[in-house]
């Protein structure tokens, strides 16, 4: 199991690089995290959601996404509330006080789903969330060190050494450990390293004195390594724009959730994209992207309240386009109505009226991965779907996409203005073109999102190689291969 001592301090990263590792020793491995707290999630292969990490994590491992790997999953939907969901279905709304009551039932969730997870595979990869040593959640933990004390799992412990202070957070989490939880940490990986690694030995040989752990790897800095981030926004693939970049402006709301659809617009080389909180700090936009939303009506006030609507009004007047995806898709309509108090409080908000259309949201989330064409074209698309809304009237009957279920989205009569329930709708080159031509860009320059995807895990398998003692790593862990054929993937 990987734990970290900060979030962010690559917990994520190691998984995706010893789930390929191994799956290159060809041992059948998966990756698993107990519990984890995001608004980025991917849709799996039996019908439920799980965090981007974990689908990413799969594709290391050349597996396709299943509940079991991420068995509960928290979608914040205010600072102190958040939709839980269990084996990749939603229980219901619940405060932070609540969850943490019902982590004795979260518990068994998360044991069903490792013992189904360890009978099929010869090896299982565990991320932890945020740090073990959260003093104040130590109580009914399942993320950290409760649930590797559940299922006597070993635990390699991460720290990012580019933030600083990389021995205070490696010697302070084990020192707020409980003696087993201590023994139960085989060893140290420091991340991010630059430099020259002989300034670093002494500081390696004392941590090592100090702990009598060994540092199992120090991992160099990747530049221009691409991961999909598991949930706060990343700008650290975004391109230099060039001079005369067509430029995205993307509103940041509150409840901004799967923003890893405008990665594929990040790395375009002729494209910036500007993630703003409000419009004073953008000087016009060729594009403006509504993005999802996990709390739509409470963000579309946040947007009336930033003065949003009058900036979108004035760039629609000049020529604009406009594009909303999923929670963003629905603002455009008439009016959202969440009778049943889902995402918030009971009610109805009036949408931007720019689609002549209504949502309302309903218990039963959509949840599919899908693919089709542009409507019309023989352009092709593809991405996943994560919503509760449904929407109906006039506006759907001029549709953006056509897909296997049925059509998709709606087109004004102006071609001024679109929207999708589609996430991921950027990532196939010809679609992330095509989109970008509608809005008035010319460069047919998308990268392709998937290849660099894959690339960045057969980087990180490569410097995890090279930099980890895994002879070391191995004999701590008393880790064999079992003597059986490894399982398909995909």
């Amino acid at each position: 199991m990987v734990q970290g001592t900060t979030s962010d301090a690559g917990k994520s990263t190691l998984v995706t690089a010893l789930c390929r590792y191994y799956r290159r020793q060809g041992i059948a491995v998966a990756p698993f995290k107990p519990q984890n707290m995001a608004l980025n999630s991917a849709v799996t292969i039996d019908g439920g959601e799980i965090g981007r990490a974990q689908a990413a994590q799969a594709s290391a491992c050349g597996l396709l996404p299943h509940s079991d790997m991420n068995p509960v999953l928290l979608k914040p939907n205010t600072d102190t509330t958040a939709q839980v969901i269990i084996h990749g279905k939603v229980l219901q709304n619940q405060s932070a006080v609540q969850y943490h009551d019902y982590k004795k039932v979260a518990k068994q969730a998360v044991l069903e789903s490792w013992q189904r997870l360890s009978a099929q595979y010869q090896m299982l990869i565990v991320e932890g969330a945020g740090s073990p040593a959260e003093i104040n959640l130590r109580a009914g933990d399942i993320a950290n060190m409760g649930f590797a004390e559940a299922v006597d799992c070993p635990v390699i412990l991460i720290a990012d050494i580019d933030r600083g202070g990389v021995f205070a957070h490696l010697v302070g989490t084990l020192e707020l450990l409980s003696a087993s939880e201590q023994q139960r940490v085989i060893g140290f990986v420091i991340n991010r390293f630059r430099g020259d690694i002989a300034l670093l030995h002494p500081g390696l040989d004392w941590l090592e004195q100090r702990t009598g752990k060994p540092v199992l790897a120090v991992l160099p800095y990747l530049h221009d390594l691409y991961l999909e981030a598991e949930d706060a926004l990343s700008t650290r693939h975004a391109q230099q724009g060039q001079t005369g970049a067509f430029h995205v402006v993307v509103p940041h709301l509150p409840s901004f959730s799967n923003h890893t659809d405008f990665d594929p617009l990040q790395l375009h080389p002729g494209v910036q994209v500007s993630f703003a909180k409000s419009p004073d700090q953008v000087a016009g936009a060729d594009l403006i992207v509504l993005p999802g939303s996990k709390s739509v009506r409470s963000d579309l006030a946040r947007l009336r309240e930033q003065g949003w609507d009058t900036f979108i009004a004035r760039h629609l007047r000049y020529g604009g386009k406009l594009l909303g995806i999923c929670g963003g898709f629905q603002m455009l309509g008439k009016s959202i109505d969440d009778p049943l108090g889902l995402e918030g409080p009971t009610g109805q908000s009036a949408g931007l009226d720019l689609l002549d259309m209504q949502t309302v949201l309903q218990p039963e989330k959509c949840l599919r991965q899908t693919a089709g064409t542009f409507y019309g074209q023989a352009t092709p698309v593809a991405g996943y779907e994560i919503h509760l809304g449904v929407s109906s009237g006039p506006a759907l009957s001029q549709p953006l996409f056509s897909l296997a279920e049925g059509n998709d989205g709606a087109v004004s009569a102006d071609g001024q203005v679109a929207g999708s329930y589609l996430h991921g709708l950027f990532d196939l080159p010809e679609a992330c073109d095509a989109l970008l031509h509608w809005a008035g860009c010319r460069q047919a320059q998308a990268p392709d999102f998937n290849a660099l995807r894959e690339a960045g895990i057969e980087r990180l398998a490569d410097c995890l190689a090279t930099h980890c003692d895994f002879a070391l790593l191995e004999a701590r862990t008393a880790y064999s291969p079992p003597n059986q054929p490894a399982i398909p993937t995909k």
